[in-house]
């Protein structure tokens, strides 16, 4: 089931669910070690998107609004659920929520076809973010 809350109106366990995810898969499945707690998980103009069908969190991203644009950031799925659509169904909830806002997101390189699907299109060069190949991506207006 999909779940969505700002960050001001998280529960303390989905939060938790939340970051526990994100460190399995970010931190410790692709052994990048960086600050994941950055003060604007808990922003009220952020949200938060996640798939929980039963107790486990199988999947989140969230939303930042940064004014001229919404930036999609911390898009993982839990290894147990790649392959599954997933992925593809917060990042369909993560369009209807951003509507005709213009969107960007530094996509892993490998990744970018999901991305495509929604209208995001590569800008720039790909760069290293962690030892990772990643793009820029954008969804125009």
């Amino acid at each position: 089931m999909l779940y969505a809350a700002s960050g001001t109106s998280l529960t303390t366990v989905d939060l938790y669910d939340l970051l526990r995810l994100r460190v399995d898969v970010f931190v410790v499945e692709q052994e990048c070690p960086y600050p994941e707690l950055d003060g604007r998980d808990l922003l009220e103009s952020t949200i938060h998107l996640w798939w929980r069908p039963e107790t486990e969190v199988l999947g989140c991203l969230r939303l930042l609004d940064e004014g001229d644009v919404v930036r999609v950031g911390r898009v993982c799925t839990a290894a147990s659920a790649r392959g599954t659509g997933v992925g593809a169904k917060l990042m369909a909830a993560a369009v209807d929520r951003i509507g005709d806002r213009e969107s960007v997101l530094g996509a892993q390189v490998q990744a970018q076809g999901l991305y495509a699907r929604f209208g995001y299109t590569p800008e720039g060069e790909s760069y290293l973010e962690d030892g990772i190949p990643h793009i820029a991506m954008r969804r125009r207006r």
